[in-house]
């Protein structure tokens, strides 16, 4: 008596879509786990990135000359945008604040929410993105030419350290100039919103200046100079690190001028809420 094997469509049609189902879900994790593993990985290679320049940025010998022109390429080359940028915003500012402050008569604060939102906040996050688009960008693209067209390798042959040639005096360079930068940015944002609140809105020009020096602390301009310096570090930190690890060709060269200014936007905006929390919990 022979015994026949029927066929189910049904169940093995069933069988096929769990199996599908699973590969979906083996291939998400995997994916995901790549992902993580990559994050990990680029974490580690910054943290020793960032470890070396700062070792070669203490340590002889330094390099004066080069140091001297990125201070003018990142400081004085700098300066017009980021003066423009601190003026219309302490402009706009005195105005957006005299708008809102009319709704409860306290036209008299408008003073002091320019002068304290300036040296705090604005001219420190405004001209680290500002730098950070100039300079960064320029960083990157300059290093990763470099990198692409072999000479940093040619560096090395002829026993020339590229941290201490290339990277530490860009370091150097934004975080000292960072600070000059946004300590002329407020002058320049207090004076803006100084010019239209007396001759815009109809202040007094000694009750403005009494008002804007009497509520100003010392904490409020060392502040914002402390985060000018961290994000003038990070600026040049992460311009050198995407150019030293720029691809081959014309677009890993672009690839990493992108990623230098929106890693270092990141960073600084992530950077100032932990500084702030820091000076003003």
């Amino acid at each position: 008596m022979s015994t026949e094997t029927k066929e189910h469509p049904i169940a093995d049609h069933i069988v096929h879509d769990t199996k599908s189902a699973v590969d979906y879900v083996l291939d998400a994790c995997a994916a995901i786990g790549h992902t993580i593993m990559h994050l990990f990985q680029s974490i580690g290679a910054l943290s020793i990135f960032i470890g070396r320049s700062i070792t070669h940025v203490f340590l002889p010998p330094f390099f004066p000359r080069l140091i001297g022109r990125q201070i003018i390429d990142i400081g004085y080359y700098s300066l017009p945008v980021v003066g423009m940028t601190a003026l219309f915003t302490g402009m706009v500012l005195a105005l957006q604040s005299y708008t809102g402050f009319t709704r409860f008569n306290a036209e008299s604060a408008v003073a002091a929410v320019v002068v304290l939102s300036m040296t705090r906040e604005l001219a420190p996050v405004l001209a680290g993105l500002m730098v950070a688009g100039r300079v960064g960008a320029s960083m990157a693209a300059e290093i990763g030419t470099m990198r692409v067209t072999e000479q940093i390798d040619a560096l090395t042959t002829l026993s020339v350290n590229p941290f201490k040639y290339l990277i530490a005096p860009r370091i150097i360079a934004g975080t000292l100039m960072l600070p000059l930068l946004v300590l002329i940015g407020d002058i320049v944002g207090v004076f803006g919103g100084y010019v239209v609140s007396i001759y815009n809105l109809g202040f007094s020009p000694g009750s403005y200046l009494s008002q804007s020096w009497d509520i100003l602390e010392r904490i409020d301009v060392l502040s914002g100079l402390f985060k000018a310096a961290a994000f003038g570090f990070i600026v040049a930190v992460m311009g050198c690190y995407h150019g030293f690890h720029s691809k081959r060709g014309a677009q890993g060269v672009g690839a990493a001028t992108t990623y230098a200014v929106v890693s270092s936007s990141i960073l600084i905006l992530i950077a100032n809420y932990i500084l702030t929390q820091v000076f003003f919990s």
